[in-house]
């Protein structure tokens, strides 16, 4: 799901993607823009406007979460390698990043996101850095 929105308001577009969108653009976003966004949470991957992925991730970190059973469940899931591969992804690392610094394929990585995917429930990438920062997993640098 990909929202337009009028504005870049973060609080909306956190729950936006707690619902289950993958991308969050202005509404005045150019034709190759809207297509672009459209193909890229296709694939899976998410599509956030810069200005706006600073304040949605401050809006994270600062949000204190307890963690429901459903959150136990789906970490309690994961493997190790799967908990190291996460805690990547939600610090922003990429596939490729991943890969080196973890010394595995990227093919292995990709492999590794959509397990972790499919055992916590998520549609999309976004959604698992979400679920990382609310299960505890990431902590804020400040």
């Amino acid at each position: 799901m990909l929202i337009l929105t009028p504005a870049s308001d973060e609080q909306r577009a956190y729950a936006a993607l707690r619902a289950g969108a993958g991308g969050f653009l202005l509404h005045d976003a150019t034709p190759g823009e809207l297509t672009a966004a459209i193909r890229v949470v296709a694939a899976g991957d998410a599509v956030i406007i810069p200005g706006l992925t600073r304040a949605l991730i401050d809006t994270v970190r600062q949000l204190q979460f307890a963690l429901p059973a459903e959150r136990e469940v789906g970490i309690g899931r994961l493997t190790e390698r799967e908990r190291v591969v996460l805690t990547a992804v939600a610090s922003g690392w990429s596939n490729a990043e991943i890969a080196a610094r973890l010394s595995i394929a990227t093919t292995t990585v990709k492999a590794h996101v959509s397990s972790i995917l499919a055992k916590i429930g998520a549609r999309a990438r976004v959604q698992a850095v979400v679920f990382a920062y609310e299960a505890g997993l990431v902590r804020s640098a400040a």
